[in-house]
């Protein structure tokens, strides 16, 4: 089974490119920069960078909707490759292949942290008043911005 799940966040705009031939397919490729679970010791986070590339409907998306910044969740697989280079050298490549794609934050959580220049996780909102029950008050007049009725 090859099988990636990935949360990471956009190192730049992806890059959109279209095959050659009679029917042109969309080619997305962008770098996740996905958190390691542990600090080091000097208590900065450190992170991979990962290589994700996506066809068809799904590069499309992408091409459409992900920027620099952006906290996503991809799932797919590793696929490894090579190429020779112009000085002849083989170069071995691996990239993860994106079968679905999902926004990991909403969008103003997301354009908070892009025009802030960060690639860190933005802090969960805290309820501005909670009644007894736990549940948080809801305001009026904000059924125009919810996505469902």
């Amino acid at each position: 089974m090859n099988k990636v799940i990935l949360m990471g966040r956009l190192t730049r705009d992806p890059e959109i490119r279209y095959s050659s031939g009679e029917t042109a397919t969309a080619v997305a490729r962008f770098t996740l920069a996905v958190d390691r679970r542990f600090a080091r010791r000097d208590g900065d986070q450190t992170a991979d960078f990962i290589g994700c590339v996506a066809f068809g409907r799904n590069a499309e998306f992408i091409e459409k909707y992900f920027r620099q910044g952006m906290r996503v969740t991809i799932c797919g697989r590793i696929q490894t490759g090579s190429y020779t280079n112009r000085d002849g050298q083989k170069v071995y490549t691996t990239d993860v292949v994106v079968e679905e794609q999902e926004f990991a934050e909403s969008k103003a959580a997301s354009e908070a942290n892009r025009n802030a220049g960060g690639y860190q996780s933005a802090p969960a909102p805290s309820p501005a008043s909670a009644v007894g029950d736990g549940f948080m008050n809801i305001p009026d007049g904000i059924d125009e911005e919810l996505p469902f009725n």
